[in-house]
C-alpha cells in the first residue's frame, strides 16, 4: 500500500475544512457529510472551533483510496495560528493549497506558498467555490500564474489533449524531451516533475457540493510518489498535545524503520532515553492502538515527557527554528485569589505545546508576559485557559516584539574564573542576511581547545534566546565563530563554559554598534485609482515604502512595506473611505531597522549594566579570590591573545591567534574592604557573585597610592598594556636608564552622602535634629564643606524630599560642595543609586550610608561605602591633620562652626520639609 502524508493549508474562510469533509465522503471513510456552519465537520473537534467556525489546532484523518492510505493534516488558516501550520509542514509529502474561487489569491496565500517553497513541499492547488456567480476560471488560473508560480497548469482540461500537453512541457525540460521524442508525457513523468516542484497541477471545483472532488482525488493517486525511507529508526515531532485525562501526547513522523511499543526512544544526540507506553493511530476523535507502525506513518505515542516539536528522534535532524513567528508582547492578567506558581505551570503546558508563546515571568514586575500573533488568538487562549485550567484571565495591551542586531563584525571576550573554576572564550559576532536569525560555527583549532569544550560552547550559543544592550530585546541575525577557548586541566567544568559564553556575547554587543530592529508587513491594496492618491500618502506617514503603483480599469494596485507599530487598523480604514471597493492584504516581511529607534529606546530605559541577570563584565581571579572586570576592560585582563581584521577583498573576517600561551597573572585593581564589609560582601556574592573592588587605605579613602589593609605593604595594580614599546618607558639623564612611565590619574573623586542617615546616626546631630533640623542639616553641610576644604575630592550631600507633594527637586552650591535635595517621589537612596551607576565606571565613588540595603547596592555598581560610623572616624582624622598642619588656625575652624551659620542658616530653613 501506498503511503502519503498531505497536508492541506489554506487562507481562512476559503473552505479547507469542507474540502476535507467532501475528501472523506466521496472516499467512503465517513457516512454522513457534515458542514462547518453546522458545527459537525469531522476534522472540528473542539468546542472553540465549532463557535468559530474556524481551524485552531491541527488533526488528522485517514484516507483509504484504492490501494493508497492517505493520512490528510488539516492546519489552520487564521494568520494568528500560523505557528501550528508550520510546524505541521515539516512532516508532509505533499501539500494542498486550497484558494477561494471569489477571493483569489490573499495576503496568507502568498505566505504559505513561500512556505512551501522554503521547505520544498510539492503541492497540489484546489480552487473551492467555483460554484459562485463572480467565480471566473480563466481570471483566476492567470493570476495563480503572476502571483503564485507560472507553473501552475490547469489538471482539469483534457489531459491527454495538446494544449494540456504543452502547458506541462513548457514547465519542466525534461518533460518538454519526452514530448518531442515520443509525442505524449506519461502519468509517471508527470509524477515525477510535481515531486520535483516543476509542476502545480491545479484543480477547480465546489467542496460544499462536491464537485471537481472525485476527480481531485483520482489525480492525488495517480501523480503521487512513496517516499523512499532507510532502515535505521528516524521520526520527527511535530506536534505536543495532551488527551481528555491529560496524558502527554507526542505527535510524529516515523521517518526510518519502524516503532514498537515499550521501544526505547531517545533524541539524536542520545542525550535522554524513554519508552514508548502505546502508539495510536488518530482519525478525527477517535485513535486505534497499533504496536508498531512502519515509516511513512503518523502517529501519537504516550511515554515520551522530554521531546519537543521540530526535534529530531533517532537519526533525524532537529529543526529548532520557524520562519513565521509572533510580533506582539502580551502581559497575562490573572484573578486576585489566583496560585502564581501553579499557574505558571499550567501556562508552562501551554508553551510546551506551542513553543512560539514563550511564556516569560518577569521577576522585577512580578508579570507573567507570553508572545502572541494577534487578537484572535488572544480571544482564543483566554477561552482555552478556561477551559483547560478553570481560570478567567484577562491579556493587557499587545505590544511591539523589538530585536536587535549589529552593524558591523566585533570580538567578545567572556572570561569567568572564581576560584576553583576557569573557562575563557573569544567570538566573533558578525551580522548576517535579514531573517537568518543565530548561526553559529567553530574556527578554533583542537589544539587551542578540546573539541568536547568547543562543541559546549556552540550548545550555549544556541540553547537560549540572547539579548541585545539597547533595549533588552532578543539578538537576531548574526553569525557567531569561536575564535579560541582556554580550559584548566583541573577547575574547569560545564558550566564555567556557560558562563564564560554568555559573557562573550554581551562584551561584544557592548563594543558593537548595536542596531533596533522592529517587524514590518508587505503589503498589496487593490482598490479604485480615484483614492490610490490617499494610499500612498497614508503609507508615507505610517513611515511605509511603496512601488510604483499598477493599474487596471479603474482599478490600482500598491504595494511595499510598512512597520507593525504603525499600521493599526488601516485595512478598516480603506475600507471605509473607498466604499468598500478596496481592500488590503498583509504578510509579515520580517524585521527592518527601527524607524523611531532613538525614541523605542528612551522609552524602555533598559539598563545593559544593571541587568544582573545578563552580565556584560567578566570575573577574573587572582590571590585566591574572584573580582570582575567591567566589559570595557576585559581585555586588558584576557588570558589569551586575539588579532583579527578584515579582509578587503572579499569582506570576510580573517581570524589570527597569535599566541595561545598563558600570560603572567594580573593583579586585580583591589580596594581592601573594612572588617564591617565582610558580612555584607559574602551576601552580595552568593547572590550576585564576586564583586570588583580596588585598593585603599582606611584612612586614605581617596589618595593616589592603593594599600592592601591586610598585608600592610604597598602594592599597585597592573594591567596588560594593549602594546608594549618604548612609548612606555623614559629614559634617566642621570643614570641613563630606562623607568617605567608614571601614568596619570584622571579620575576624579566622588562621596556622597545620604544626609539623614547620617545626621541620625550621629548622636550631637541627632540631639540637634530633636530641636532643629534645618540646623541639624547645616551643621552636616559644614562638617563635610571644611572636609572637602582639606580632602579637594567632589561631595554630594543628599536629602529626602520625596514625601513633599509637588516637589521638583532642586540642587544648590553651599560653599564648595552639592547639596541635593530629592524630587516627590524619590528617595535619597534612589538618587544615590543612579548618580553612582552614572559615574562609577570612569571615577572613584564612595557613598556614606549605614543603609543595609543601599549598601548591596552600592557594591554592584562598583563603588565602595562608608557606614556613618567610619564617616565619623575619617573626619576625626582630617580634623588632626587639620591641626596638625595648621595649629594657628584650627580652634577658630573646628570650634566656631555655630558662629558661621549666618546667612546660610536661612537659607536652609527655606527648605524645612517637616
Amino acid at each position: 500500500m501506498k503511503r502519503l502524508v498531505i497536508g492541506i493549508l489554506a487562507h481562512v474562510d476559503a473552505g479547507k475544512t469542507t474540502l476535507v469533509e467532501s475528501m472523506l465522503y466521496s472516499t467512503g471513510n465517513i457516512r454522513t457529510l457534515g458542514r462547518v456552519d453546522h458545527k459537525n465537520a469531522f476534522l472540528d473537534t473542539y468546542e472553540l472551533e465549532r463557535d468559530r467556525g474556524i481551524t485552531i489546532f491541527s488533526k488528522q484523518a485517514l484516507i483509504d483510496y484504492k490501494d493508497t492510505r492517505i493520512t490528510l493534516l488539516d492546519t489552520p488558516g487564521h494568520v494568528d495560528f500560523s505557528s501550528e501550520m508550520e510546524r505541521t509542514l515539516q512532516v508532509l509529502d505533499y501539500a494542498i493549497l486550497v484558494i477561494s474561487g471569489r477571493d483569489g489569491v490573499q495576503g496568507h496565500t502568498e505566505t504559505l506558498w513561500k512556505l512551501l517553497e522554503t521547505y520544498k513541499i510539492p503541492t497540489f492547488l484546489f480552487i473551492n467555490k467555483m460554484d459562485m456567480a463572480d467565480t471566473n476560471k480563466d481570471s483566476l488560473l492567470e493570476e495563480l500564474k503572476e502571483r503564485l508560480s507560472d507553473n501552475c497548469v490547469d489538471f482539469t482540461i483534457d489531459n491527454e489533449g495538446e494544449d494540456f500537453l504543452e502547458h506541462l512541457a513548457m514547465c519542466d525540460e525534461y518533460l518538454l524531451n519526452k514530448y518531442f521524442d515520443q509525442g505524449s508525457i506519461s502519468s509517471e513523468d508527470i509524477a515525477k516533475s510535481i515531486k520535483a516542484r516543476k509542476v502545480f497541477p491545479c484543480y477547480f471545483g465546489s467542496a460544499l457540493k462536491l464537485e471537481g472532488v472525485d476527480n481531485f482525488i483520482k489525480g492525488i493517486d495517480l501523480y503521487t510518489k512513496e517516499e523512499v525511507y532507510p532502515n535505521d529508526f528516524g521520526a520527527r515531532v511535530y506536534k505536543i498535545a495532551r488527551d481528555e485525562s491529560g496524558n502527554r501526547l507526542t505527535f510524529m513522523k516515523i521517518t526510518g524503520g519502524s516503532i514498537k511499543v515499550k521501544m526505547p526512544i531517545s533524541d539524536n544526540k542520545d542525550t535522554w532515553e524513554e519508552k514508548i507506553d502505546q502508539i495510536r493511530s488518530y482519525s478525527g476523535t477517535k485513535f486505534q492502538n497499533v504496536n508498531e507502525l512502519a515509516a511513512g506513518s503518523i502517529c501519537a505515542v504516550t511515554g515520551l515527557t522530554k521531546t519537543y516539536p521540530g526535534e529530531g528522534l533517532g537519526r533525524e535532524v532537529t529543526i529548532n527554528r520557524t520562519l513565521l513567528e509572533p510580533v506582539l508582547n502580551y502581559q497575562i492578567i490573572l484573578p486576585p485569589a489566583c496560585n502564581l506558581n501553579e499557574m505558571l505551570s499550567n501556562l508552562r503546558q501551554l508553551e510546551e505545546e506551542d513553543p512560539q508563546l514563550q511564556i516569560v515571568w518577569n521577576e522585577k514586575l512580578k508579570e507573567i508576559h507570553v508572545k502572541l500573533m494577534g487578537e484572535v488568538q488572544v480571544e482564543i487562549y483566554k477561552s482555552l485557559i478556561k477551559e483547560r485550567f478553570g481560570v478567567e484571565v484577562e491579556f493587557g495591551t499587545g505590544n511591539i516584539v523589538y530585536k536587535e542586531t549589529i552593524e558591523e563584525a566585533v570580538v567578545g571576550v567572556g572570561h569567568f574564573e572564581p576560584l576553583g573554576h576557569y573557562a575563557e572564550v573569544q567570538l566573533l559576532l558578525e551580522p548576517a542576511k535579514r531573517g537568518s536569525g543565530i548561526t553559529c560555527e567553530s574556527r578554533c583549532s583542537e589544539d587551542v581547545l578540546d573539541i568536547n569544550w568547543q562543541k559546549l560552547v556552540l550548545t550555549h550559543i544556541q540553547e537560549k534566546e540572547h539579548i541585545g544592550v539597547l533595549t533588552g530585546s532578543t539578538i537576531t541575525d548574526m553569525k557567531i565563530t569561536l575564535l579560541a577557548g582556554r580550559a584548566h586541566q583541573n577547575h574547569t567544568e560545564g558550566g564555567d563554559f556557560r558562563q564564560a559564553t554568555y559573557r562573550a556575547i554581551r562584551q561584544g554587543l557592548k563594543k558593537a554598534k548595536s542596531i533596533l530592529l522592529e517587524p514590518y508587513y508587505n503589503f498589496r491594496i487593490e482598490l479604485p485609482q480615484v483614492n490610490l492618491g490617499r494610499a500612498m500618502s497614508d503609507i508615507q506617514h505610517m513611515h511605509g515604502r511603496f512601488y510604483p503603483p499598477k493599474t487596471k480599469g479603474d482599478m490600482a494596485e500598491l504595494s511595499g512595506y510598512v512597520p507593525v507599530s504603525t499600521l493599526g487598523d488601516y485595512q478598516t480604514q480603506i475600507s471605509s473611505y473607498t466604499s468598500g471597493r478596496g481592500r488590503m492584504m498583509l504578510t509579515l516581511k520580517g524585521y527592518e531597522p527601527c524607524h523611531n529607534a532613538n525614541e523605542i529606546i528612551a522609552n524602555m530605559g533598559y539598563d545593559s549594566e544593571a541587568d544582573l541577570d545578563n552580565p556584560t563584565g567578566s570575573i577574573f581571579c587572582s590571590h585566591g579570590a574572584g573580582f570582575l572586570v567591567k566589559w570595557d576592560e576585559v581585555e586588558n585582563y584576557m588570558h589569551l591573545n586575539n588579532e583579527w581584521s578584515k579582509d578587503k577583498d572579499n569582506h570576510d573576517i580573517n581570524s589570527k591567534i597569535v599566541s595561545q600561551q598563558t600570560k603572567p597573572a594580573k593583579s586585580p585593581s583591589y580596594r581592601g574592604t573594612l572588617e564591617e564589609d565582610k558580612e555584607l560582601e559574602s551576601i552580595f556574592t552568593r547572590t550576585y557573585g564576586p564583586i570588583e573592588r580596588k585598593l585603599h587605605s582606611s584612612r586614605n579613602v581617596f589618595g593616589n597610592e592603593n594599600w592592601d589593609t591586610t598585608k600592610g605593604e604597598k602594592n599597585r595594580a597592573y594591567k596588560k598594556s594593549s602594546k608594549d614599546n618604548l612609548d612606555n618607558y623614559n629614559k634617566d639623564s642621570n643614570d641613563n636608564k630606562w623607568h617605567i612611565k608614571k601614568k596619570v590619574d584622571h579620575r576624579k573623586n566622588f562621596l556622597l552622602v545620604d544626609g539623614y542617615n547620617i545626621i541620625f546616626a550621629w548622636d550631637e546631630l541627632k540631639d540637634l535634629a530633636n530641636v532643629n533640623l534645618a540646623a541639624a542639616r547645616l551643621k552636616l553641610a559644614d562638617i563635610l564643606s571644611n572636609y572637602q576644604g582639606y580632602k579637594k575630592n567632589a561631595i554630594i550631600l543628599v536629602f529626602d524630599a520625596y514625601k513633599v507633594e509637588g516637589g521638583k527637586g532642586e540642587t544648590m552650591e553651599y560653599k564648595n560642595i552639592h547639596v541635593v535635595f530629592t524630587k516627590e517621589a524619590e528617595t535619597a537612596d534612589m538618587y544615590i543609586e543612579k548618580v553612582t551607576r552614572d559615574i562609577a565606571r570612569k571615577h572613584n565613588v564612595m557613598v556614606a550610608t549605614s543603609d543595609r540595603v543601599e549598601q548591596m547596592i552600592i557594591l554592584g555598581q562598583g563603588a565602595m561605602r562608608l557606614s556613618a560610623n567610619e564617616l565619623k572616624e575619617e573626619i576625626e582624622f582630617v580634623k588632626d591633620e587639620i591641626r596638625t598642619n595648621y595649629l594657628d588656625n584650627t580652634p577658630r575652624r573646628m570650634t566656631s562652626i555655630g558662629e558661621q551659620f549666618g546667612e546660610e542658616l536661612e537659607k536652609f530653613k527655606n527648605y524645612k520639609n517637616e
